[in-house]
C-alpha cells in the first residue's frame, strides 16, 4: 500500500458521527470575482486560490479570513477554470479559452503550458492522482456533448472517454480505482473503473438528479462526492453507492466549484458565480485533496 493511501486511512480519525453544517456562510467579499468565478484550491498554508478575480484571466489568493488579492495573471488569451495541486508548490489550471492545462509555480509564480490540445472543446475541471495523472472534463455547451481527456505526468494528452453529455465536475476516488464525472445538462453522475495508466472502463450511472444543474465536485477521504448544484443553490453529498446523504444550502444560487482545506481538512470553500465570491461550510469528513496535500508535505520533509 502506498504512503498516500496509508495517510488517507489515518485521516479518518477526523470523522464525526453527524454532519457538521447544512448551510454555507460568507467567506470572501461579494463582487470581487467575475461571473466566471471558479477554482478553488487550498495550499499547505491554508491559503485559498480561485480564478477570475476582478477580471477574467487572473488567479487570486485568499488568506484564512477571506481577504483576497491578485496572485498571478495568466498568459494572454488564457482564462482559468478548475485548479488542482500536483505537489506542495505546484498547481495546474484548466485554461478553457486557450485549450491548455497550465502549470503554475507557487514560489516563482512562473506559468508554463503543461499540455495543449487543440481538439479540446474547453478544458473545464481537473482531477489528479497522487502520481500526477490528470483528467480534464471537456464539455461542448452548444452541442450538449462532452468528453474526458487524460494528461500523462509528462504532459501528453489522450482522449479516454467520448460521446458523453456536457462533462463538468470530475474527481478520483480515494483509492484511485474510480473516476467520477458529471454531466451538467443531462444531470447524470457517472463512475468509471480507473486503470493505473489512466485508461477508463466499465462506465456506470451512479446518480441522476431530477432538476437543477451540476458543476464542480470533490471526494472526501471516505469516497463521498460533494457536488456543486449550479442554479440550485446547494451542494449535494453522494455516498459511494450514489445516494444523496446530505444537502448544504448556499447563499448564492450559481455554485460553480468546491474544494477542501482548513486545519483538519473539513472546511469546504465554494465559488459562487452570481455573487462573485466564495462561501464556506464545515463538512463531516476531511477531503481527499487535503489528504493529498499532507502527503505532499511529507515528501518535502525528506
Amino acid at each position: 500500500m502506498n504512503k498516500f493511501l496509508l495517510l488517507l486511512i489515518s485521516c479518518t480519525v477526523f470523522a464525526q458521527t453527524s454532519f457538521a453544517q447544512t448551510k454555507s456562510k460568507k467567506f470572501s467579499n461579494e463582487g470581487e470575482f467575475t461571473s466566471n468565478c471558479e477554482g478553488p484550491a487550498v495550499d499547505s498554508e491554508g491559503n485559498v486560490y480561485a480564478v477570475n478575480f476582478a477580471r477574467d484571466g487572473t488567479v487570486a489568493i485568499m488568506n484564512r479570513k477571506g481577504n483576497a488579492s491578485f496572485f498571478v495573471t495568466l498568459p494572454k488569451g488564457s482564462t482559468g477554470n478548475g485548479i488542482r495541486f500536483a505537489d506542495k508548490n505546484t498547481f495546474f489550471v484548466a485554461d478553457f479559452t486557450g485549450h491548455n492545462v497550465l502549470k503554475v509555480n507557487l514560489l516563482t509564480k512562473d506559468i508554463s503550458v503543461f499540455a495543449n490540445e487543440p481538439k479540446m472543446n474547453q478544458p473545464n475541471d481537473l482531477a489528479i492522482t497522487a502520481k500526477g495523472h490528470i483528467f480534464c472534463s471537456d464539455p461542448n455547451w452548444k452541442e450538449g456533448t462532452g468528453q474526458i481527456w487524460h494528461v500523462s505526468p509528462e504532459g501528453k494528452t489522450r482522449l479516454v472517454a467520448e460521446n458523453m453529455g456536457t462533462t463538468n465536475g470530475i474527481d478520483v476516488s480515494p483509492d484511485e480505482k474510480k473516476l467520477y464525472v458529471n454531466e451538467s445538462m443531462q444531470r447524470n453522475v457517472w463512475v468509471f473503473d480507473l486503470a493505473p495508466d489512466g485508461s477508463l472502463s466499465n462506465k456506470k450511472l451512479l446518480h441522476k438528479f431530477e432538476d437543477g444543474g451540476m458543476d464542480g465536485m470533490r471526494c472526501d477521504i471516505e469516497g463521498n462526492l460533494y457536488i456543486a448544484r449550479h442554479g440550485k443553490g446547494e451542494v449535494a453529498v453522494l455516498s459511494p453507492e450514489g445516494k444523496v446523504i446530505q444537502t448544504i444550502t448556499t447563499i448564492g444560487k450559481k455554485v460553480s466549484n468546491i474544494c477542501f482545506g482548513g486545519k483538519n481538512g473539513k472546511t469546504c470553500y465554494i465559488t459562487l458565480q452570481d455573487r462573485g465570491c466564495l462561501e464556506t461550510f464545515k463538512a463531516n469528513t476531511a477531503g481527499r485533496e487535503w489528504a493529498m496535500m499532507k502527503a505532499f508535505e511529507e515528501v518535502n520533509k525528506k
